[in-house]
């Protein structure tokens, strides 16, 4: 049974095929068409994936939805009721969007499908919006059967969800209710410190080690009713998504310490105090959830998705309190997830699709499952366009990139397949020497154009991963936190003193450029079975310098959505200080370029992010 999945219309629409439980394709539609966390119908995306479906000579059995969208209408005309008349603003302008395209989603799906050249009527199944993420969480899961939490903003009414899975079947078993939510409560500190909303939460992350946690109290007295599995009711009188059109309100404010912060001003200590104390409080909530998961179902492993999954401060913290032997988090664990979660759910439900589960490696492919980078059409671009490049040869490709790295070069890598998900794990990355000092501020800077505090992630051999960071197991997908080894880490007392600014670019460590604050990192282990290019390039950067650790940070700019073609990827390169540009087997050094020349700031063509 072959299953087109789709998600669209609130956040990172994205499409995903499915043939008899097996991955084949999955991508976001914000990498075709350049709008970032684009929430059109996927129309570019569904095409890729039925462009590789028949490609394999196969033919579309079923399409699945990801959520309900009546049932969601439902709780919004409900949840705009109860408070009317002060919700009137909101409801608005929510309902020109609903009665012109989400309550049409079968409409817009056929046509869709003759878009894309599918001339029969394939059944079109919805699935629960939580119980997508539960399925894009457990089925590809190394787990034969496992205990499952999926945590975001909202889906229909549910915000979480506790499910069981065995074999081929899922269970939800229980779910917490809008309007308590923890990834509600949690962007709605990242509006407050002034950052975006459904994009902006990673930062807060990033930002919270530079933080003490002195507001954790005043949350838990003011703003929920934690109890003890995890479950809990939000004081209402404190936020505004529910009647008005902010996250929070004057009440919020007050309580801590004054107005928002506006977005692109200064950050102070308020800020950075308030993201490590929701993060406190996050973390808590995740560890009592899960404590009590572990109770209902008896698992030793769990699985997780959701957009409160992508935090990867918790997912660490939850690893290390050893409350199941192991966890895995879907890579695509937001919305983009939800198209994947929703196929691969039919195809089991539906199709009757066997699933044996190995215990050792997940069914995701590294997430490598979007367009892949062919020699032949990057030559082709490269003499359209006139662009200098070398052709490396098998053998010559992985050590002369790694020397370049050596050089304290900044390299734009393209080879392989797009990665679907929010992270760059090597097939579209920019990559650099990890050992480099001066790394981390010249790629915020000049590279990414993005705050100096954010930090980037290594990416490490796999057999190597013991050596570097407190972590005992791999990390494929960039979903962990880890400590960096003690004995790698230096003196932490003079940087501990310092103004928060003046601590950015301290040296913390022996790979000082993928070094949070904490002394910590985002580990991405990297194996010669899961993206094996990947892995001869940081080989052969170990073999040259010693060291088994590179930078790797999305291949983008801020605002920009992750490459996708060599064109994307040439623009991107051009734009930036970038020095190398790897176009599958193809070098091209910045010197060796034509002038590039743009008829206006393409930095108005991003929304700030």
């Amino acid at each position: 049974m072959n299953v087109l999945g789709l998600s669209a219309f609130y956040h990172d629409s994205a499409a995903a095929l499915v043939s008899d439980g097996r991955i084949v394709a999955a991508a976001q539609e914000e990498r075709f068409s350049r709008r970032k966390h684009d929430a059109r119908f996927p129309l570019h995306a569904a095409r890729y994936c039925l462009d590789e479906l028949a490609r394999g000579g196969g033919t579309l059995d079923a399409v699945a939805f990801y959520d309900k969208p009546i049932r969601k209408f439902e709780r919004i005309l409900q949840t705009y009721f109860s408070v009317a008349p002060r919700g009137l603003p909101s409801f608005m302008m929510a309902m020109p969007l609903w009665m012109r395209e989400k309550l049409w989603i079968p409409l817009q799906i056929e046509t869709a499908l003759e878009k894309c050249g599918v001339t029969s009527r394939p059944p079109l199944y919805f699935t629960e919006h939580h119980e997508s993420h539960a399925a894009s969480a457990f089925f590809p899961s190394p787990f034969e059967s496992a205990a499952v939490l999926t945590l975001d903003g909202v889906g229909e009414w549910a915000t979480a969800a506790l499910g069981h899975g065995r074999g081929n079947k899922l269970e939800i078993t229980s779910e917490l209710r809008f309007p308590h939510s923890l990834g509600l409560l949690y962007s709605a500190f990242t509006y407050f410190t002034g950052f975006k909303v459904n994009s902006g939460e990673y930062k807060l992350m990033g930002l919270a080690p530079y933080g003490e946690p002195v507001w954790v109290q005043a949350i838990l007295d003011n703003l929920l009713d934690l109890r003890g599995d995890g479950s809990f009711r939000l004081n209402l009188d404190y936020f505004g998504y529910v009647d008005g059109l902010t996250m929070t309100n004057d009440r919020f404010a007050k309580l801590f310490g004054g107005p928002p912060r506006a977005p692109e001003s200064e950050l102070t200590q308020r800020e950075m105090d308030l993201a490590r104390s929701i993060q406190v409080v996050t973390e808590e909530i995740v560890l009592r959830m899960a404590r009590h998961a572990r109770s209902v179902t008896g698992e030793q492993n769990l699985c997780l998705a959701g957009g409160v999954a992508l935090n990867c401060v918790a997912n660490g913290r939850l690893l290390r309190e050893g409350i199941f032997k192991d966890i895995w988090i879907q890579p695509a664990a937001g919305d983009a997830g939800g198209a994947l979660g929703a196929a691969l759910m039919i195809s089991h439900r539906i199709g009757g699709a066997p699933r044996k589960a190995d215990g050792r490696r997940d069914a995701m492919q590294g997430a490598l499952l979007g367009p892949t980078i062919d020699d032949d059409d990057v030559a082709a671009f490269l003499a359209a366009g006139g662009y200098p490049a070398r052709r490396l040869g098998t053998a010559e490709w992985a050590p002369e990139i790694a020397r370049l790295i050596a050089d304290e070069n900044v390299i734009g890598l393209v080879q392989g397949r797009m990665e679907f998900g929010p992270r760059s794990l090597g097939g579209r990355s920019i990559i650099g020497d990890a050992r480099s000092a001066k790394m981390q501020s010249v790629m915020n800077l000049k590279i990414k154009y993005r705050e100096s505090f954010r930090p980037f992630a290594p990416s490490c051999l796999e057999e190597r991963v013991g050596d570097y960071f407190e972590l005992d197991r791999p990390s494929p997908y960039m979903l962990l936190v880890a400590p960096v080894r003690g004995d790698r880490c230096l003196d932490p007392g003079e940087a501990a003193a310092a103004a928060p600014r003046e601590r950015i670019n301290q040296v913390r460590s022996d790979i000082p450029a993928i070094t949070h604050v904490d002394c910590s990192a985002r580990v991405q282990t990297v194996s010669a079975a899961g993206n094996p290019r990947y892995h001869q390039l940081i080989s052969a950067f170990e073999a040259l310098t010693g060291c088994a650790v590179v930078i790797n940070t999305s291949f983008n700019v801020r605002g920009e959505p992750i490459v996708c073609t060599p064109e994307d990827a040439y623009r991107c390169f051009m734009r930036t200080e970038m020095d190398h540009l790897v176009l599958g087997s193809f070098v091209l050094a910045k010197t060796e370029q034509p002038p590039w020349r743009e008829g206006a700031d393409w930095r108005q063509e991003y929304a700030l992010d």
